[in-house]
């Protein structure tokens, strides 16, 4: 059944969503395809309006007609589905409030650095969301007792040769009864920024299993080996040495996230008088709520509770605040760290990764106390003009901003231009080198 004219135009608020999306005060990671970081202050809101919610985009949004979009639902299943969104409507509703936090938030903070989007704090947000429950469609289906895992495809369209985005989940997430597939944001239709007309809410794991723009699910009775379950989103499945290489054969698909704090106020750098001293942020995990959130004034040597805050939902964030008296002149480093009711706790070393994922390392600012005007932010430096071959090589898929955010050796560019070459950039063999020179130049390890 195909939705009314009134229906559609509740579903398909674009413009003035858009208009606000385009408005918004959001760090701009890459322009095209569309990577937005939501600012430290966007932390002051306990649901995230969805024009400060962050924006992670591997293609160019895609553009879907919701008159003629269908959902398939296949595989291992008894019925074969194709549902309208109408038909989803027909489900009972399911809402619930959940933090949506991109794998590679944090990934700027790693040493050695990696390749990648250089996330901050900012690629996280808390929303409300609404739709029907995953495991209620595959029942509908009549999903096999031989299912193992249900795979997302969406309507993006990969650029290049660039492996199409598909993930999966296995079956006991998929039923669990908080996995969402979800047609609604705070109340509204998602935008298409944000994957509308209907995108995977997998509460509790990283954003790369909340599949947006969702065409097709799959049920599977074995493992998909597509390059996005197979090769990229893989953690260690031990602890390894910074910088170290790791056989494929060792690592294990993203998906849960570990808790995590982030200081709001003060900031780093800032300068606060002596006295009281009110130091405030929040705090997530992922499947277990946070039970504490402890400070230190000290580097780490005491630590001391925190009131947390009124807002609460098992996969939303926490705000939490404590006051710190700030003695005499000198250099502090405040510290927060964050306990789920399963008991983990955040470590005070980061467990390095060669692909910067999961970064939930104890959070810190360094302030000053004493009179005297804050510490000058360090402003990102200007882009430098790029040679003309490595702008027909490399701007074609994206945008410069995409580039400049690296700080990279000479090994890891080889490795990011060999890949972006089987991918379909065009890198003639003659010009290789003279790219590769010109980006560990301006973008390597020392910028």
């Amino acid at each position: 059944m195909l939705p009314n004219r009134r229906h559609l135009l509740k579903l398909f608020p674009v413009a003035a969503a858009m208009a606000r999306l385009r408005a918004a005060d959001m760090i701009v990671r890459s322009a095209r395809p569309e990577d937005f970081e939501m600012p430290l202050d966007g932390f002051n809101t306990w649901i995230t309006p969805v024009e400060r919610f962050f924006v992670r985009t591997h293609v160019y949004r895609p553009t879907v007609d919701p008159a003629h979009w269908q959902l398939r639902v296949e595989g291992q299943v008894a019925q074969p589905l194709t549902l309208s969104l109408g038909d989803l409507r027909e489900f009972p509703r399911a809402e619930l409030v959940s933090v949506l936090e991109c794998a590679g938030n944090g990934r700027a903070f790693f040493r050695p650095s990696v390749a990648g989007l250089q996330w901050e704090n900012g690629s996280v947000g808390n929303a409300r969301w609404t739709g029907v429950r995953l495991v209620d469609v595959l029942k509908k289906a009549g999903y096999q007792a031989a299912a193992k895992e249900v795979l997302f495809n969406g309507a993006d369209v990969p650029i290049g040769t660039m492996p199409d985005f598909i993930r999966a989940i296995p079956l006991a997430k998929a039923i669990h009864p908080d996995t969402v597939l979800a047609f609604e944001m705070n109340g509204e239709a998602l935008t298409p920024s944000h994957g509308f007309p209907l995108r995977v809410v997998a509460p509790g794991w990283a954003g790369d299993n909340w599949v947006k723009w969702l065409t097709n699910i799959e049920v599977r009775d074995k493992e998909f080996d597509g390059f996005f379950m197979k090769t990229a989103y893989r953690l260690p499945v031990r602890t390894i040495a910074p910088g170290a290489a790791v056989d494929p054969a060792d690592m294990t698909p993203v998906h849960s996230l570990g808790p995590k704090s982030v200081i709001v106020s003060p900031v780093d750098g800032q300068t606060v008088g002596p006295g009281a001293v009110r130091i405030k942020g929040a705090a997530w995990a992922g499947e277990y709520p946070i039970s504490s959130v402890e400070v230190s004034a000290d580097s780490g040597r005491n630590w001391r509770p925190t009131m947390l805050g009124p807002d609460k939902a098992r996969y939303g964030w926490r705000f939490w605040e404590t006051d710190w008296s700030a003695g005499r002149t000198g250099s502090y480093v405040l510290m927060a760290r964050a306990t789920d009711e399963a008991g983990e706790t955040q470590p005070l070393v980061e467990e390095w990764n060669p692909s910067g994922y999961l970064w939930n390392v104890v959070a810190q600012v360094r302030v000053e106390v004493g009179a005297g005007p804050a510490q000058p932010r360090v402003e990102r430096p200007e882009v430098p003009p790029f040679p003309p071959q490595v702008k027909s090589a490399c701007i074609g898929c994206h945008a410069e901003d995409m580039i400049a955010g690296q700080k990279l050796t000479r090994a890891q560019w080889e490795r990011e231009v060999d890949k972006m070459t089987r991918w379909g950039a065009s890198v003639k063999p003659e010009d290789r080198g003279a790219i590769i020179e010109f980006l560990l130049s301006q973008f390597g390890p020392k910028r």
